[in-house]
């Protein structure tokens, strides 16, 4: 672990740094808006707009750093995230908004994409599992962090944009002036959906519920927040508490996912996020009892991820599963883009309202629970010999994290078998 920090902490600084102007930016707009009389529906499309431009850049920003370099395409993306960051309290407007959060969804996926090859690079076979949990560590305690500075900064001026701003700015330095020899870039070829639907329908269907789920969550917890007419100390502290969960629940659930059947381990933890979502619906006018629910909504979705990508792993070919990872991203993104517009919707005065927020999460979590049990009954369970270890990945991957966590799944299960079969080895 130290010597991971050695040769790579002013990269994770200057992550760091990005993470939290982003965290920030999301809950001052989600604020913001509330004053500026935006609707929950024009919001919850603002919110969207971030989604539809991560999808877009991380099938994009590849291509872009092939052309032009890494050091190029990072500049420029976070250059352009400085800058969208200062108009949005120009132009109070929801197009010029949505345009924006596009345009930042965009930027911070080739950000991401860029930094992590960068940190890739870094690393070694020998510790890039712990650069992979660094960097999670990192993005997650960033996202608390940015909360903090909410209460510092009123939704209602310049200050908190611009403080955002400033932060994604200075956060070049540490990464550019850090960086050695730029890495090489080569992505795998993306496996087909047609083919990975094939190998694991639950994996499809997963990916693609928990993207709504984590997209309303975070893009509209501030937007939820606001409307249940919630202080700004209290609104940073909830949506703190999401990124809190996710960070203390990921490695227990991951290490219990190991010694028991993957399927019931992930229906188990969508019921539970499924419940703790109806007691937000049902008693949210307690603020503490919100603050438990977004622990465990926080602490459920984020694993869940990180599970269904162990279960279709245990369905793949070591060969394939780096492939595969593309096209559960795109899944995931998909479901990104469309759960802030359907919870927005719900949240709407002659819909739900605010109850709708939680509502519309506990709802998806539990399709997706019926889902598994469902397909408990369609396919036999891997034996929990021949399933692979769960490697702890968050939301906010780009395909090269996800693909570097892949490559460490393999490695680990390789070692395990040789670990057992001396001979084979």
């Amino acid at each position: 672990m130290l010597q991971v920090l050695s040769s790579a902490w002013a990269l994770l600084l200057g992550l760091g740094l990005l993470t939290v102007g982003n965290g920030l930016q999301t809950t001052i707009l989600g604020l913001r808006g509330e004053l500026e009389g935006f609707s929950t529906l024009e919001m919850s499309i603002i919110v969207l707009g971030y989604f539809v431009g991560f999808l877009g850049g991380s099938r994009l920003a590849p291509e872009l750093i092939r052309r032009v370099g890494h050091v190029r395409v990072f500049a420029a993306l976070a250059s352009g995230i400085s800058a969208v960051m200062i108009v949005y309290p120009m132009f109070a407007d929801p197009i010029v908004w949505t345009i924006g959060r596009v345009i930042i969804g965009f930027c911070f996926s080739g950000v991401y994409v860029t930094s992590e090859s960068w940190l890739n690079n870094a690393a070694d076979n020998n510790n890039r599992g712990k650069a992979l949990s660094l960097y999670m560590a990192v993005m997650m305690i960033g996202m608390i962090a940015s909360q903090g500075l909410v209460v510092v900064a009123s939704p209602a001026g310049y200050l908190g944009f611009a403080i955002a701003s400033i932060l994604v700015s200075i956060s070049f330095a540490p990464i550019l002036l850090s960086i050695s020899p730029t890495p090489p870039f080569d992505r795998t070829k993306p496996m087909k959906l047609k083919e990975l639907w094939v190998v694991s329908p639950l994996g499809c269907v997963g990916m693609f519920l928990i993207g709504g789920v984590i997209a309303a969550q975070y893009g509209m917890a501030a937007v939820y927040g606001a409307q249940a007419k919630l202080s700004v100390l209290q609104i940073s502290v909830f949506v703190a508490t999401f990124y809190v969960g996710a960070l203390l629940m990921q490695f227990p659930l991951g290490w219990l996912s190991d010694r028991i059947d993957r399927r019931m381990m992930i229906m188990g933890v969508a019921v539970m996020g499924a419940a703790a979502s109806f007691a937000g619906y049902l008693v949210g006018d307690s603020y503490y009892v919100l603050l438990g629910v977004a622990f465990l909504i926080g602490g459920t979705a984020n694993p869940l991820y990180s599970l269904v990508i162990a279960h279709t792993n245990d369905y793949l070919q070591h060969e394939d599963m780096a492939a595969a990872s593309g096209g559960m991203i795109f899944l995931n993104g998909l479901g990104a883009s469309c759960g802030p517009l359907l919870v927005g919707w719900m949240m709407g005065p002659n819909i739900m309202g605010p109850g709708g927020y939680f509502f519309f999460i506990a709802t998806l979590l539990m399709i997706f629970a019926i889902y598994v049990a469902y397909r408990a009954t369609q396919r036999a369970a891997v034996p929990l010999e021949e399933a692979g270890a769960m490697v702890v990945v968050a939301p906010s991957y780009s395909p090269v994290a996800l693909e570097v966590a892949q490559e460490i799944a393999i490695e680990a299960e390789l070692e395990e078998a040789a670990e057992e079969d001396p001979g084979s080895a």
